[in-house]
Protein backbone atom coordinates (compact mmCIF):
# COMPACT_ATOMS: atom_id res chain seq x y z
CA UNK A 1 0.00 0.00 0.00
CA UNK A 2 0.95 3.82 -0.43
CA UNK A 3 1.02 6.14 1.65
CA UNK A 4 0.65 9.95 2.57
CA UNK A 5 1.78 11.56 5.57
CA UNK A 6 2.62 14.27 8.10
CA UNK A 7 6.69 14.42 8.22
CA UNK A 8 6.51 13.42 11.86
CA UNK A 9 5.02 10.59 12.99
CA UNK A 10 2.78 10.90 16.24
CA UNK A 11 2.72 8.84 19.34
CA UNK A 12 0.26 11.05 21.15
CA UNK A 13 -2.65 8.52 22.73
CA UNK A 14 -6.13 9.03 24.17
CA UNK A 15 -7.01 12.05 26.41
CA UNK A 16 -9.96 13.51 27.32
CA UNK A 17 -9.85 16.12 24.45
CA UNK A 18 -8.69 13.74 21.61
CA UNK A 19 -9.79 10.48 19.71
CA UNK A 20 -8.96 8.80 16.96
CA UNK A 21 -11.08 8.02 13.71
CA UNK A 22 -10.12 5.90 10.38
CA UNK A 23 -12.82 6.16 7.52
CA UNK A 24 -13.10 3.04 4.96
CA UNK A 25 -13.38 4.30 1.56
CA UNK A 26 -13.45 2.13 -1.88
CA UNK A 27 -10.78 3.96 -3.01
CA UNK A 28 -8.72 4.67 0.57
CA UNK A 29 -8.68 4.37 4.12
CA UNK A 30 -7.94 7.31 5.85
CA UNK A 31 -7.18 8.12 9.86
CA UNK A 32 -5.87 10.65 12.29
CA UNK A 33 -6.65 12.45 15.43
CA UNK A 34 -8.91 14.74 16.18
CA UNK A 35 -9.55 17.09 18.76
CA UNK A 36 -12.37 16.35 19.93
CA UNK A 37 -13.60 20.11 21.15
CA UNK A 38 -13.53 21.22 17.61
CA UNK A 39 -13.65 18.73 15.28
CA UNK A 40 -10.34 19.28 13.97
CA UNK A 41 -7.60 17.45 12.74
CA UNK A 42 -4.39 17.23 15.32
CA UNK A 43 -1.73 17.34 12.54
CA UNK A 44 -2.25 15.48 9.10
CA UNK A 45 -4.22 12.34 8.36
CA UNK A 46 -2.46 9.42 6.80
CA UNK A 47 -4.05 7.32 3.83
CA UNK A 48 -3.35 4.02 2.37
CA UNK A 49 -5.20 2.75 -0.45
CA UNK A 50 -7.65 0.59 0.23
CA UNK A 51 -6.77 -2.91 -0.92
CA UNK A 52 -8.34 -4.78 -4.70
CA UNK A 53 -10.48 -6.66 -3.72
CA UNK A 54 -11.26 -5.35 -0.32
CA UNK A 55 -11.36 -8.27 1.59
CA UNK A 56 -12.09 -8.17 5.48
CA UNK A 57 -8.43 -9.30 5.67
CA UNK A 58 -7.14 -6.78 3.17
CA UNK A 59 -8.82 -3.85 4.92
CA UNK A 60 -8.50 -4.90 8.68
CA UNK A 61 -4.72 -4.72 7.59
CA UNK A 62 -4.53 -1.52 6.06
CA UNK A 63 -6.38 0.08 9.17
CA UNK A 64 -3.93 -1.23 11.39
CA UNK A 65 -1.15 0.68 9.57
CA UNK A 66 -3.02 3.63 9.72
CA UNK A 67 -3.20 3.33 13.44
CA UNK A 68 0.61 1.99 13.57
CA UNK A 69 1.69 5.21 11.80
CA UNK A 70 0.74 7.31 15.09
CA UNK A 71 1.43 5.14 17.64
CA UNK A 72 -1.93 5.16 18.49
CA UNK A 73 -2.90 3.59 22.18
CA UNK A 74 -6.18 5.08 22.74
CA UNK A 75 -10.20 4.09 21.62
CA UNK A 76 -10.11 3.34 17.54
CA UNK A 77 -13.34 4.24 15.76
CA UNK A 78 -13.69 2.78 12.28
CA UNK A 79 -16.04 3.39 9.65
CA UNK A 80 -17.02 0.97 6.80
CA UNK A 81 -19.16 1.43 4.00
CA UNK A 82 -22.20 -1.12 4.99
CA UNK A 83 -24.86 -1.26 7.55
CA UNK A 84 -23.51 -2.67 11.29
CA UNK A 85 -25.69 -3.67 13.60
CA UNK A 86 -24.27 -5.37 17.00
CA UNK A 87 -20.76 -5.31 15.73
CA UNK A 88 -22.23 -7.21 12.30
CA UNK A 89 -21.54 -6.06 8.45
CA UNK A 90 -24.85 -6.79 7.17
CA UNK A 91 -23.97 -5.10 4.07
CA UNK A 92 -21.38 -4.33 1.54
CA UNK A 93 -21.35 -1.02 -0.89
CA UNK A 94 -17.77 -0.30 -2.49
CA UNK A 95 -15.97 -2.95 -0.28
CA UNK A 96 -15.95 -7.31 -0.94
CA UNK A 97 -19.44 -8.69 -0.40
CA UNK A 98 -17.12 -11.18 1.44
CA UNK A 99 -17.96 -8.23 4.61
CA UNK A 100 -21.63 -9.63 4.55
CA UNK A 101 -22.13 -11.29 7.70
CA UNK A 102 -18.63 -10.51 9.30
CA UNK A 103 -18.23 -9.43 12.68
CA UNK A 104 -16.53 -6.16 11.91
CA UNK A 105 -15.93 -5.20 15.85
CA UNK A 106 -14.17 -8.67 16.57
CA UNK A 107 -12.10 -8.46 13.44
CA UNK A 108 -10.40 -5.06 14.16
CA UNK A 109 -10.09 -5.94 18.06
CA UNK A 110 -8.20 -8.86 16.84
CA UNK A 111 -5.94 -6.60 13.95
CA UNK A 112 -5.20 -3.72 16.13
CA UNK A 113 -4.98 -5.96 19.48
CA UNK A 114 -7.09 -4.35 21.51
CA UNK A 115 -10.81 -4.14 22.47
CA UNK A 116 -12.12 -0.83 22.64
CA UNK A 117 -12.75 -0.29 18.79
CA UNK A 118 -16.22 0.98 17.65
CA UNK A 119 -17.18 0.45 14.07
CA UNK A 120 -20.57 2.80 12.70
CA UNK A 121 -21.43 2.92 9.27
CA UNK A 122 -20.09 5.34 7.22
CA UNK A 123 -22.46 7.95 6.58
CA UNK A 124 -23.45 7.51 10.20
CA UNK A 125 -20.26 9.03 11.09
CA UNK A 126 -20.35 11.71 8.42
CA UNK A 127 -23.44 12.96 10.03
CA UNK A 128 -22.44 12.71 13.98
CA UNK A 129 -19.79 14.90 13.04
CA UNK A 130 -21.85 17.35 11.06
CA UNK A 131 -24.38 17.58 13.49
CA UNK A 132 -21.78 18.50 16.73
CA UNK A 133 -19.31 20.77 14.69
CA UNK A 134 -20.23 21.19 10.85
CA UNK A 135 -23.81 22.36 9.24
CA UNK A 136 -26.18 20.80 11.61
CA UNK A 137 -24.30 22.65 15.12
CA UNK A 138 -26.59 23.89 17.21
CA UNK A 139 -29.77 22.93 15.37
CA UNK A 140 -32.37 21.37 17.55
CA UNK A 141 -34.55 18.46 16.29
CA UNK A 142 -34.60 16.10 13.77
CA UNK A 143 -31.52 16.37 11.48
CA UNK A 144 -30.87 13.98 8.48
CA UNK A 145 -27.78 14.21 6.23
CA UNK A 146 -27.65 13.01 3.02
CA UNK A 147 -24.45 12.00 1.08
CA UNK A 148 -25.40 11.81 -2.76
CA UNK A 149 -22.85 9.86 -4.79
CA UNK A 150 -23.04 6.14 -6.48
CA UNK A 151 -25.91 6.05 -4.22
CA UNK A 152 -27.74 7.95 -1.11
CA UNK A 153 -26.32 7.82 2.01
CA UNK A 154 -27.94 8.70 5.00
CA UNK A 155 -27.88 9.69 8.77
CA UNK A 156 -31.14 10.60 11.23
CA UNK A 157 -30.22 12.48 14.00
CA UNK A 158 -32.19 13.86 16.84
CA UNK A 159 -30.57 16.06 19.05
CA UNK A 160 -26.97 14.01 19.87
CA UNK A 161 -28.85 10.83 19.28
CA UNK A 162 -27.94 8.85 15.99
CA UNK A 163 -30.84 6.56 15.03
CA UNK A 164 -28.51 4.31 12.71
CA UNK A 165 -28.49 2.71 9.83
CA UNK A 166 -31.31 4.23 8.19
CA UNK A 167 -30.26 3.55 4.94
CA UNK A 168 -32.71 6.52 3.00
CA UNK A 169 -31.56 5.75 -0.23
CA UNK A 170 -33.31 2.57 -0.61
CA UNK A 171 -36.48 4.18 0.51
CA UNK A 172 -39.03 3.89 -2.38
CA UNK A 173 -39.96 7.22 -3.64
CA UNK A 174 -42.83 7.04 -6.64
CA UNK A 175 -42.13 4.16 -8.56
CA UNK A 176 -37.92 3.94 -8.12
CA UNK A 177 -35.70 3.68 -4.97
CA UNK A 178 -34.75 7.39 -3.82
CA UNK A 179 -31.08 6.78 -5.11
CA UNK A 180 -32.25 5.31 -8.23
CA UNK A 181 -33.62 8.62 -9.29
CA UNK A 182 -31.67 11.47 -6.98
CA UNK A 183 -27.89 10.03 -6.88
CA UNK A 184 -25.22 12.15 -8.52
CA UNK A 185 -24.28 8.99 -10.41
CA UNK A 186 -28.19 8.95 -12.22
CA UNK A 187 -27.35 13.06 -12.89
CA UNK A 188 -24.03 11.87 -14.18
CA UNK A 189 -25.52 8.64 -16.23
CA UNK A 190 -28.63 10.36 -18.22
CA UNK A 191 -25.96 13.91 -18.25
CA UNK A 192 -29.04 15.90 -16.80
CA UNK A 193 -28.69 19.79 -15.94
CA UNK A 194 -28.62 20.43 -12.51
CA UNK A 195 -32.00 21.94 -12.93
CA UNK A 196 -33.42 18.65 -13.72
CA UNK A 197 -31.65 16.80 -11.29
CA UNK A 198 -32.54 19.18 -8.38
CA UNK A 199 -36.47 18.63 -9.13
CA UNK A 200 -36.16 14.87 -8.78
CA UNK A 201 -33.74 15.50 -5.42
CA UNK A 202 -36.87 17.65 -4.22
CA UNK A 203 -39.38 14.60 -4.90
CA UNK A 204 -37.22 12.93 -2.43
CA UNK A 205 -36.65 15.42 0.08
CA UNK A 206 -40.75 16.14 -0.09
CA UNK A 207 -41.11 12.25 0.69
CA UNK A 208 -38.61 12.47 3.81
CA UNK A 209 -40.48 15.49 4.61
CA UNK A 210 -43.87 13.77 4.92
CA UNK A 211 -42.25 10.81 6.94
CA UNK A 212 -39.52 12.40 9.20
CA UNK A 213 -40.25 16.14 9.41
CA UNK A 214 -36.95 17.16 10.01
CA UNK A 215 -35.52 20.88 10.55
CA UNK A 216 -32.94 20.35 8.34
CA UNK A 217 -31.42 18.60 5.35
CA UNK A 218 -27.33 18.40 5.16
CA UNK A 219 -26.28 17.24 1.60
CA UNK A 220 -22.76 15.37 1.69
CA UNK A 221 -21.07 13.90 -1.37
CA UNK A 222 -18.69 15.31 -3.78
CA UNK A 223 -21.60 16.98 -5.71
CA UNK A 224 -21.74 19.10 -2.58
CA UNK A 225 -18.71 21.10 -2.93
CA UNK A 226 -21.07 22.70 -5.85
CA UNK A 227 -23.93 23.19 -4.01
CA UNK A 228 -24.65 26.85 -4.92
CA UNK A 229 -25.91 25.37 -8.61
CA UNK A 230 -28.39 23.36 -7.19
CA UNK A 231 -29.34 24.16 -3.63
CA UNK A 232 -30.82 27.35 -4.99
CA UNK A 233 -32.92 25.13 -7.73
CA UNK A 234 -34.42 23.14 -4.09
CA UNK A 235 -38.27 23.39 -4.22
CA UNK A 236 -38.57 21.11 -0.96
CA UNK A 237 -39.75 22.66 2.15
CA UNK A 238 -37.37 22.16 4.37
CA UNK A 239 -33.68 23.60 4.51
CA UNK A 240 -30.97 22.18 2.97
CA UNK A 241 -27.55 23.54 3.82
CA UNK A 242 -24.14 21.65 2.16
CA UNK A 243 -21.78 19.43 4.70
CA UNK A 244 -19.01 21.58 5.65
CA UNK A 245 -16.58 19.22 7.21
CA UNK A 246 -16.15 17.63 3.93
CA UNK A 247 -13.33 14.85 3.47
CA UNK A 248 -12.98 14.77 7.38
CA UNK A 249 -16.03 14.28 8.73
CA UNK A 250 -15.77 10.35 8.34
CA UNK A 251 -12.59 10.31 10.61
CA UNK A 252 -14.37 12.60 13.06
CA UNK A 253 -17.49 10.68 13.56
CA UNK A 254 -15.52 7.58 13.77
CA UNK A 255 -13.44 9.04 16.65
CA UNK A 256 -16.74 10.38 18.23
CA UNK A 257 -18.05 6.74 18.31
CA UNK A 258 -14.84 5.76 19.81
CA UNK A 259 -14.99 8.43 22.36
CA UNK A 260 -18.69 7.47 23.21
CA UNK A 261 -18.24 3.64 23.19
CA UNK A 262 -20.85 3.58 20.58
CA UNK A 263 -21.81 0.19 19.28
CA UNK A 264 -24.61 0.23 16.64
Amino acid sequence: MSGEASSSRSTQSSSAKQGFGVDVGGSGIKGGIVDLETGALVGERFKVLTPHPATPDGVAGGVREVVEHFGWSGPVGITIPAVVTNGVARTAANIDDSWIGVDATQLFTEYLDRDDVSVLNDADAAGMAEQRYGAGRDVSGVVILLTFGTGIGSALLVGDTLVPNTELGHLQVGKKEAEKQASSKVKTDKDWSYKKWAKHVSTVLEEYEKLFWPNLFIAGGGISRKSDKWIPKLTNTVPVVPASLANTAGIVGAAMAAEQGLHP
